[in-house]
């Protein structure tokens, strides 16, 4: 009897990297439509692997900054309140289409890296997956405090992390440089805005696309594997 070699039955999944920010709105409505998208393959969807890797949109976001997300955009990108109104009113209307319920005016601007921390220390445990949803409804729909190391191990232990431990990773800064590092590797693809999704390690989407987008181009990937 002739043994074929396992590696021959066994593909391995479609990697999907996708560079994001928690304080990011595309960010957790890119999450979705990909979501979307995948679901809307149904039986013919293939296994997909995905990995979160750390980007910071707004480097220059003070930890604490008290006040609405209206003032926060006005301020430091210098536009018109009017038009900062209308732009957010667009992003929720979008968001809401996609199964979000944002709340800009709870919105706690902040810098992201000590969650990006967390989200390292939970790919290491095998979550990474559920704190980001985590994080991203904790920022967009509860208007949680995401810089915060209380908050964070809160955030964990909700998704089945250890606390103690969690809080060590953040305490110590463990986890810091693993965050620069895909920081630098997003500005080595010339990545300048996020989402930004690499499927397969050779297709980049930019931005959140519509469910379809993510539909065709995990079937493509997945079609060309076959040929």
């Amino acid at each position: 009897m002739h043994m074929h070699p396992l590696h021959v039955l066994v593909t391995s999944p479609i990697k999907i990297d996708i560079w994001s920010d928690i304080a990011c709105p595309w960010c957790y409505i890119g999450k979705r439509h990909l979501e979307a998208g995948l679901e809307a393959l149904g039986a013919d969807a293939p296994d997909v692997e995905i990995e979160y890797h750390s980007f910071e949109l707004s480097p220059d976001t003070p930890l604490d900054f008290e006040g609405s997300t209206v003032e926060y955009l006005a301020d430091r990108k210098g536009m018109p309140v009017e038009r900062v109104e209308q732009m957010l009113e667009h992003v929720t209307g979008v968001a809401a289409n996609a199964g979000l319920e944002y709340h800009f005016e709870k919105v706690a601007h902040t810098k992201t890296l000590k969650a990006h921390e967390l989200l390292h220390f939970a790919k290491a445990n095998g979550k990474q997956l559920e704190l980001k949803e985590r994080l991203l409804k904790a920022y967009f729909v509860e208007g949680g405090r995401v810089n915060r190391i209380d908050e964070l191990v809160g955030f964990a232990e909700e998704v089945g992390l250890d606390g103690a431990a969690a809080r060590e990773a953040l305490e110590s800064g463990r986890y810091a440089d693993g965050v620069q590092a895909d920081i630098a590797q997003a500005g080595a693809y010339g990545i300048n805005g996020v989402p930004f999704f690499v499927i397969d390690g050779k297709y980049g989407i930019s931005g959140a696309q519509p469910a379809e987008v993510f539909s065709q181009a995990i079937s493509q990937v997945a079609g060309e594997r076959a040929a």
